[in-house]
Parts: C-alpha cells; structure tokens; sequence
C-alpha cells in the first residue's frame, strides 16, 4: 500500500511541478535527487538531546518567567537556535527553522506535551539561512531561505528518514538580486494567504537604504512583502515601504495581513517606536524609508516628500523591543479574551542603553478588526542588571491550543498553557 501512495506522490508532484530532470541528464545534486525521488545515501544524523544540565538551567531560567493567572510554561524541546516554526496540520509535528543551515523537526510521540525527539530535517538537503518555515492547509511544508525558497510535499510524513521529497519553489538567486545578499536583515518568513498564495517577507539589508536602491528595490519586493503562486509562478509586490518584517498572519476572521516590523536603529533609546502593521489590500505603502518606524523620519530622508497614501501602523510597539514573529491565536484552550487575538515575540533590544524586550506580548482586537492597546503575556527572560536568560522568537499553536515560544539565544521551545478556571 505504501509503495503504491508513493508512486501516486511521485506522478502528482512531477506532473505538476516538472521540477524533476529529464531521464537524459542524471540527477547530480541531493537536491535534483530528492525532485527524482532518489536516495542521496545521507547518514541519519543523532537526536539533539533533551536532559542534561542545559535542560536543567532553561527549566529553573523558567521559574522566573511571569505570566497572567492561571498560566503555566513548561520546556517543550532543546532545539538549537530555534527561530520561526511551523506546525503540521495533520500530525502536530512541529518544524523549527534557524538562522544557521539546519531545520529541525520535533516529534512529541506519545503527546504528553515535551518533545520526545528532536532531530535535523532533511540533512541531505545544504540550507542557507532557512529561518521561514510554513505549511500549506494541505500539508505542503515551504522553506524560505535567504535566497530561496523550497518546497517539501508530506513533510509530517516522511522527516523520519534522512532523505525527503523537495522541490525548488525559487532557485538560489532568484527571491533578491544576488548583488544584494547581505549578512543584515537575511530572515524571510512566509505565510500562506487565505488566496493560497506564497507570501514571503523580505528585509532589506540596511539600516536606511541609499536612495539609488529606492527603484531596485521597489521592483524586487526588497523591505516589502512579495507573494506568488505555491508553484513560485505569478511573482508579484503585494506591499511595501517595509523596513524588515520577521513576523506575519493572516486574521482568519477578515483574511487581512498583520505583520511586524522593526524600525531604525541609532536613533535614540526612546525613538522610533516598532510596528504592527495591517494590510487590507495589495499596493499598500507602510512609509519607510521616509519614515523610520510610526511617524518619526528618518534623517536621510526627512527632506523627501513622503508617498501619497501611506498606512501607518495598527500599533506603536516599544522603540527597538525588537518585535518579531506573530500569531493570530486559533486555540480553544486558553480564555475567551484571547481567543482570535495576536500573539507576538519582542526578541529583545540591542541598540539601546537600558535593554528592553524579551517578552511575549498579546495584543486584543476591537469589533471593527482593528487592534486594542498590547499587553504584556510573559516576561522575565531579561533581568534587572541586563542580562538575557532568553530572547524569544516565534509563536505557534499547538493542536491542543497551547502557545510554543521560540528562544534563539537559549536554543530552546517553549510551551505555555492554561490550567485556571
């Protein structure tokens, strides 16, 4: 039975994305292998291990963590620099992204809620950056790399193995300019729009970029948010006037695009404020670089006439809490307060002479969809004397309805629930 769904797999996925090469020319790569359904002879790397004295510090670095009444947070996984993460539709099995050259996948077995098994994810395949991790409804897992961007069918169903069936959505080369790779704002991330979509999210890679990139980048989607069929046909900007947005979701009540964005740095402590920002159609212009986060402009450009019609942000966020990955929350779990609200990480500041962020805030939607005032959901990951014990990342929504936390600098996941009543 297994054999005959994988020939299945194979003929729908070459029919319809003709990414395998012809029976002429020998597949060379591991990734032209993976299009031909062919093994590239990986060795199966070892599980990350989940005990230990690392294990041990993060659980007692959580006992300092604050959150609401009735709230619990729990170590779900050592995941080394955990970034962006994706949970499988069918199978909750979660996928975490980096911004190194590994993804992993998470597997909690018997679901007792703390990951059994934490291992690399298609160690065949040679990642660059693969920070955005996302799923289709269908169960298509996509991988947006710096420059690139990749596409695993059944993910949830075959990471067991070394080897897994991709295809390249966007070759190397082709989502920026290569002229334009930078080592600065190199983390995409991607969504799944509620028109089926790709959506990715492109940072651009200065602080304020020189004026003679202005059209360059404009054209490429560069400090914007690009989308494009899942096939990567019909590449289109669907907004810009972004300086570099790491977080991004879909409202599923009115299908608009929330999105983080972070604003300027050497400008002050207390200035400019970080961004949430909602996008109700495409064209839209969110004001940098003339504006370098709300309302305040930028030096570079506070002489330039700002574009006719630019959207100012949903929110004004703390200046340089550093905001990052979002999400709508979907779960039954938690209060009725929280349901269909944002869930959004603050990785914390650099730039800055007293350190701010480090936290997991909650921002409630009013009837009409826009948002109320933010609210702190958990801190404690940054001490009074400065010092980060962890700077999250990303939330996700577990099948049960609990929060996972993303931690790069704890290298860890993280997992919230309610136990109140």
């Amino acid at each position: 039975m297994k054999a005959i769904w994988l020939a299945a797999v194979s003929t729908v996925a070459l029919a319809s994305y003709a990414f395998a090469q012809p029976a002429a020319q020998p597949p060379t790569s591991n990734l032209e292998k993976l299009s031909s359904f062919q093994s590239t002879g990986t060795t199966e790397p070892k599980p990350i291990p989940q005990e230990g004295r690392r294990a041990d510090a993060i659980r007692r670095n959580l006992e300092k963590i604050k959150l609401p009444q009735g709230f619990k947070i729990e170590l779900y996984a050592i995941v080394p620099d955990a970034r962006h993460m994706a949970v499988g539709p069918s199978t909750g099995v979660l996928f975490v992204g980096t911004r190194k050259n590994n993804v992993y996948v998470v597997t909690d077995r018997d679901k007792d809620r703390v990951a059994d098994e934490v291992k690399q994810f298609a160690p065949s395949v040679e990642f660059k950056i693969p920070n955005g991790v996302c799923f289709s409804r269908d169960g298509m897992l996509y991988v947006a790399e710096q420059n690139r961007i990749l596409q695993f069918p059944a993910a949830e169903f075959f990471y067991e193995g070394p080897d897994v069936a991709a295809f390249v959505v966007t070759k190397q080369g082709d989502l920026i300019p290569p002229t334009e790779e930078s080592y600065n704002h190199t983390a995409r991330v991607c969504r799944i729009g509620p028109d089926n979509k790709l959506y990715i999210a492109l940072g651009q890679p200065f602080n304020v970029p020189p004026k003679d990139k202005m059209d360059l980048y404009k054209k490429a989607g560069i400090g914007g948010i690009i989308r494009m069929d899942q096939d990567g046909k019909n590449r289109e900007v669907y907004a810009t006037g972004i300086r570099n947005s790491v977080g991004m979701d879909f409202n599923p009540s009115d299908k608009t695009l929330w999105f983080t964005d972070n604003q300027v740095d050497g400008m002050g402590d207390d200035q400019p404020p970080g961004e949430l920002n909602r996008a109700t159609q495409m064209g839209q212009n969110f004001g940098f670089p003339y504006y370098g986060g709300g309302t305040v402009r930028t030096v570079e450009y506070k002489d330039d006439p700002v574009p006719a019609g630019v959207v100012n942000p949903q929110l004004e966020m703390t200046p340089h809490a550093a905001d990052l990955g979002m999400a709508f929350y979907t779960g039954k779990m938690f209060p009725q307060t929280y349901q269909g609200g944002i869930f959004s990480a603050q990785h914390g500041s650099w730039n800055r002479t007293k350190p701010v962020g480090a936290r997991v805030m909650f921002t409630p939607l009013k009837q009409d969809g826009t948002s109320a005032e933010p609210q702190v959901f958990a801190e404690g990951w940054l001490t009074d004397n400065g010092e980060y014990l962890g700077r999250p990342v990303d939330v996700a929504t577990l099948p049960d309805g609990s929060l996972l936390v993303s931690d790069d600098t704890a290298g860890a996941v993280y997992r919230i629930f309610y136990e109140g009543r």
